[in-house]
């Protein structure tokens, strides 16, 4: 940036004194003008001295150098984008197959000329030399395994004694496992100097080892520990000496086949290819590498095909096997696409090795171990949540009484949390894998501006989501607590009823607050929503005025007490048990079983036969010739009478009865007024029984009470005679009709 800024100044002086620039100002075209025949220094000198055109000269200068910083940091700032990598690496690719192909044919000629022009005998020697070199290794091995063979069966007895607890017996088998690796590699360790002896002190100048010897050494050593770990991996020593379950078919099968993978990859790419760019071109050694890891693909990719069927049918018996739904579905998955999966990755290295033939293996190395690392701890990371979050979640004893459906609450949320979690640790890992093997870079996006944007806002969406859990399972608990007639006093109906109300209103609030919010927080503009929310608000509460009239009336009649379910009340004209109440509306039960639904706008008065007490206000009225004393003292005796009943007795509030005396002078009888308190609602029970008792202890006594009487009329005629009435005389009239006719 600097660079490019002096050489901007610098330019524009040029110009400047080139006489090229428009004028500055008035001032400064003067100057100009005046100095034009003078040479260039002084017309610089003479430009700085005037201080008009000094200033001009500067601010232009400014203003270009804002310019270039602002193009330079756009230059910077914009990347090509994901599209234009995968065109450039798309003909790359074909470029390097194109180029690959010249290269090679070329380097086959060069390398036949070479050979041509080398002279028979040395090169004879020195392949003998090396033949030897490859047999004591080889031999030296062969007879070191020999040697070791019987205490690795040694240690496979000792693995397979069952003896002992069961955390003896796996110390038993993990000790005869590094026992045999050990072995193993201590026989490779004594091989590679016993051919690094024979190269040093044999072959060539005494003390010398040549490049060629240092290849294979190397070479062996590597590839031989390699084949070392695939046979503790694939138990070859012995069956008790493994670590992987396959049976004794499949170990032999997988074991020659990756065994003599190793073989052929290693020995190729660290003895053959470094020999031939030494020896020959380095032309024919990169043909031959290709050639090389092109035959081992194609091996691999003829293996993938022929086990297809069977390691499908594994991955779906293991997924059968799996507790997780998450865990079947992605085995069930992986057992169709697998070969697809091993095929992809091959190719990726075949073209990894033409694109960039000198990292091509660094690469891939770096690549598939990045993605194992991944997998794994992917895999972990999920087992370890199965583990923990599948748990059930257990309370106290205290808490499950206060909080009977906490637990149950708790537990629910568990396979949503579950699943959410996978799926981010599956996000997380396919993230890591194409920055792996695409040109996608995970650390660029993490760092750049969208890539912070999107990171902190699904941490906010999920931040949001979880307070409002949070908040949603305090408010449930609270009233689940206060519904909950084991954690204190049993919950009238009218508490029932608000506190569902409230449940259901605080639910709502949150699912609609809770999505506004992450709305907004994901980038979408919620102005409209609302705008068309309270649109939609207002219509719904002109087109639905009488709705919100009975939700409105509901609220406060629930929240006056003035109803509870269970209350026998008058609403609406309809007398009866109240079965339901909800927001909006009244259920009524009436004493012939007819439920009557009425809406709460329908309802202006609430008569509630069921608050604190009640009376029973009797009425009786008696004949005109009866003494109201006498009659009132046979009421307060059918009281008496009444509390003598254990049953009405508690229902009886006090041992008095309230007479308020004659209270009407009626057309046909005198009516005299007495009140029972009671319990709330047992006022019909009491006042049944005590009507029962009033009877009989008047008609003991005597005492009238007046009916209505009918006369009958027999008509007249035309002379204003009634015709006589045949009356038939009972013989033996009853004593009371006697005493009646005498009185």
């Amino acid at each position: 940036m600097m660079h490019a800024l002096v050489a901007c100044r610098t330019l524009i002086f040029a110009f400047v004194l080139a006489g090229l620039f428009p004028s500055f100002s008035s001032a400064a075209e003067t100057a100009a003008q005046g100095a034009a025949g003078e040479p260039g220094h002084q017309r610089l000198a003479d430009l700085l001295e005037d201080d008009a055109a000094r200033s001009a000269l500067i601010e232009q200068l400014r203003k270009l150098g804002e310019q270039d910083s602002a193009d330079a940091l756009a230059a910077e700032g914009a990347g090509p984008s994901l599209a234009a990598r995968v065109a450039d690496l798309s003909q790359r690719v074909a470029q390097g197959v194109v180029g690959e192909t010249h290269n090679a044919l070329d380097a086959v000629g060069d390398a036949w000329q070479l050979l041509l022009a080398a002279e028979p005998q040395v090169l004879a020697w020195l392949v003998g030399e090396f033949v030897l070199l490859m047999a004591v290794a080889l031999l030296a091995f062969r007879l070191l395994s020999a040697a070791t063979g019987s205490l690795i069966r040694a240690l496979d007895r000792l693995a397979a004694r069952p003896d002992g607890p069961g955390a003896l017996a796996c110390l038993r088998r993990g000790l005869g496992l590094a026992g045999a690796l050990l072995c193993d590699l201590a026989a490779i360790a004594l091989a590679w100097l016993a051919g690094h002896a024979v190269a040093v002190f044999v072959l060539g100048a005494p003390g010398e080892l040549r490049a060629e010897a240092s290849l294979f050494l190397n070479a062996f050593l590597v590839v031989e520990s390699l084949r070392a770990v695939l046979r503790i991996l694939l138990s070859r020593h012995g069956e008790h000496l493994r670590i992987l379950p396959p049976a004794a078919e499949e170990k032999a099968y997988w074991y020659a086949w990756i065994s003599r993978m190793v073989f052929f990859l290693g020995y190729g790419l660290m003895l053959v290819v470094p020999m031939l760019d030494r020896f020959v071109t380095a032309g024919l050694a990169r043909t031959v590498a290709i050639v090389i890891m092109l035959s081992a693909l194609l091996r691999a990719v003829v293996i993938v095909m022929q086990n297809r069927a069977r390691v499908r049918a594994a991955l779906e018996a293991l997924g059968e096997r799996m507790g997780s739904p998450f865990a079947r579905v992605s085995l069930a998955i992986g057992a169709r696409i697998w070969h697809i999966a091993a095929i992809v990755y091959l190719a990726a290295i075949l073209v990894t090795a033409i694109l960039y033939p000198e990292e091509a293996l660094p690469f891939m190395l770096a690549a598939t171990g990045q993605t194992i690392v991944a997998v794994v701890v992917g895999i972990a990371l999920a087992a370890l949540l199965t583990q923990v979050i599948l748990r059930r979640i257990r309370l106290g004893e205290e808490l499950r009484t206060k909080f009977p459906l906490l637990e149950s609450r708790l537990n629910a949320y568990v396979p949503t949390a579950l699943k959410i979690a996978r799926f981010a640790i599956l996000g997380v890992v396919v993230a890591f894998i194409a920055d792996a093997w695409t040109p996608f870079d995970l650390g660029a996006w993490v760092s750049s501006d969208a890539g912070a944007s999107v990171i902190g806002r699904l941490l906010s969406v999920a931040l949001i989501v979880v307070l409002a859990l949070l908040v949603w399972l305090v408010v449930a608990s609270w009233i689940e607590f206060r519904l909950n007639p084991d954690a204190g006093a049993a919950p009238n109906p009218r508490a029932r009823t608000l506190l569902t109300i409230f449940r259901n209103a605080v639910a709502i609030a949150l699912v609609v607050v809770t999505s506004m919010v992450v709305l907004a927080e994901i980038g979408i503009n919620i102005a409209p929503l609302l705008a068309g929310a309270g649109v939609l608000g207002l219509a719904i509460g002109f087109g639905a005025q009488k709705l919100v009239q009975d939700v409105i009336t509901g609220v406060f009649i629930q929240l006056e007490r003035a109803i509870d379910v269970g209350d026998v009340v008058t609403a609406g004209g309809i007398t009866g048990t109240v079965e339901r109440m909800t927001i909006r509306s009244l259920g009524l039960r009436d004493l012939s079983g007819t439920y009557h639904l009425l809406p709460f706008s329908s309802v202006d008065t609430v008569s509630n036969y069921n608050r604190d007490f009640a009376y029973h206000v009797g009425e009786y009225g008696i004949g005109y010739r009866e003494d109201t004393d006498e009659a009132i003292v046979h009421l307060r005796a059918a009281f008496d009478e009444l509390l003598q009943d254990p049953a009405l007795r508690e229902q009886i509030l006090g041992d008095t009865l309230e007479v308020h005396g004659v209270t009407a002078l009626a057309d046909s009888a005198v009516n005299v007024r007495v009140r029972i308190k009671t319990l709330a609602g047992s006022q019909f029970a009491v006042g049944r029984a005590y009507n029962r008792l009033v009877k009989r202890h008047f008609d003991a006594a005597g005492i009238e009470i007046p009916f209505p009487h009918m006369t009958l009329y027999f008509g007249e005629d035309k002379h204003g005679k009634a015709p006589s009435a045949h009356v038939r005389l009972l013989e033996g009239p009853e004593p009371a009709a006697q005493a009646r006719g005498s009185a």
